[in-house]
Formats: structure tokens, C-alpha cells, sequence
């Protein structure tokens, strides 16, 4: 079964965090361009991505994918956290990011199981 990402949630939301992330990491210190705003980046783009190129595939290809997207939003999460500690970024710019992604997490989860289910009938 092929999935039209554009109408996946778990696509919209991702598309939403990345833009989310692109806005903040340009507050970011000059000397973090290549380090913490580089992999933010990549890694927000990582999970819309994984989801677009793994939608055109049959649904045991589609959920490596999103394994593969949901592993970078962990990543994020996690520069997300150290980008706070580091004074980046405010207690609540924090917790409204980390929220959306925790979101997208649980989605993306349920939307896995649902794919493992209809592979197991």
C-alpha cells in the first residue's frame, strides 16, 4: 500500500517542527553554525524526509522509514535539551518544541503499529 505523505500527520508535524527548528537555530551563537545548528538541522529535515521517501514503499519498507525518522527526532530532542543547558534557548521555547516532537514520537509509534498490524493480518 503507497501513502500520500502530504496527508500523513505525522508528516505535517514533522514539516512543522523542522520550520520550528530553522527559525530558532538562526538565534543560535555564530559558533554553533557548524555543529549543534548543522545537526539540528539535519536532523529536523531527517524526519519529514524518511517519511516522504518511505511512503512509495510497500509498508514493511514504510516503517524502516519511520524508525529511521523517529530515531532523529530522538536525536533532537536530545540537541534540543543541550541547546537549553547551553542558555540557547528559554524554558518555555524548550518545553513548546520538545512538547510537538514528544507529539510527534507518540504518533509516529502509533502509526507503526498500525502498519506492524495490517502486515500481521
Amino acid at each position: 500500500m503507497r501513502h500520500n505523505f502530504k496527508n500523513l500527520k505525522i508528516w505535517i508535524l514533522a514539516m512543522s517542527i523542522t520550520n520550528d527548528i530553522y527559525k530558532l537555530t538562526l538565534t543560535f551563537p555564530k559558533f554553533e553554525i557548524y555543529s549543534l545548528v548543522s545537526q539540528m538541522n539535519r536532523c529536523s529535515v531527517s524526519m519529514p524526509s524518511n517519511i516522504a521517501e518511505g511512503s512509495n514503499r510497500g509498508n514493511k519498507h514504510f516503517q524502516h522509514y519511520l524508525n529511521i525518522s523517529l530515531g532523529s527526532s530522538f536525536e533532537l530532542q536530545t540537541q534540543l535539551l543541550i541547546a537549553f543547558q547551553n542558555d540557547y534557548l528559554s524554558k518555555e521555547k524548550t518545553e513548546e518544541i520538545e512538547n510537538k516532537i514528544i507529539e510527534f514520537q507518540k504518533m509516529t509509534t502509533g502509526f507503526i503499529s498500525k502498519l506492524d498490524k495490517n502486515l500481521s493480518s
